[in-house]
């Protein structure tokens, strides 16, 4: 068997999101939060009232555990949703003051995460290394070519 000639981009990728999500949750963990539960809390900040599907979507989880993931938030007191739909049938979620407290402390551990991750990047890496995973995500989101 021979050896590629290139390094297995997919698996590098695999394995350093991770090392990256087990970095998180030891940060987020004495905060009492989950990956999902801070990327919750992040899309809620960036959009109040985003629809649980969109969540689940935007957190790489179903939507039964984004269900679950946002009555534990509500529980806690991080979001709040209301008790009836005032249309439809979603109850959209928004961030409470302490849920954007918790969400300011968190930002500030996975950003220092982050920095860890890229430390041994340039300036230059980190600009090279963030287009070409748009690229790659770009070029897999559109039809594959010869289908």
């Amino acid at each position: 068997m021979s050896k590629p000639d290139r390094p297995q981009i997919g698996y590098l990728l695999k394995e350093a999101q991770a090392v990256l999500r087990v970095r998180m949750d030891e940060v987020l963990r004495p905060l009492g939060l989950s990956v999902p539960q801070y990327v919750c809390l992040h899309l809620l900040e960036r959009e109040p009232g985003i629809s649980a599907a969109e969540l689940a979507r935007g957190a790489f989880v179903t939507r039964q555990s984004m269900n679950t993931l946002l009555q534990n938030l509500q529980d806690r007191g991080l979001v709040e949703r209301p008790a009836r739909p005032a249309a439809g049938r979603t109850l959209p979620a928004v961030l409470t003051g302490p849920g954007a407290e918790v969400l300011a402390d968190a930002q500030a551990l996975v950003d220092q995460v982050e920095t860890r991750m890229l430390s041994r990047l340039d300036a230059q890496g980190v600009e090279g290394l963030g287009a070409a995973l748009s690229l790659c995500i770009e070029a897999l989101e559109a039809p594959a070519s010869g289908s």
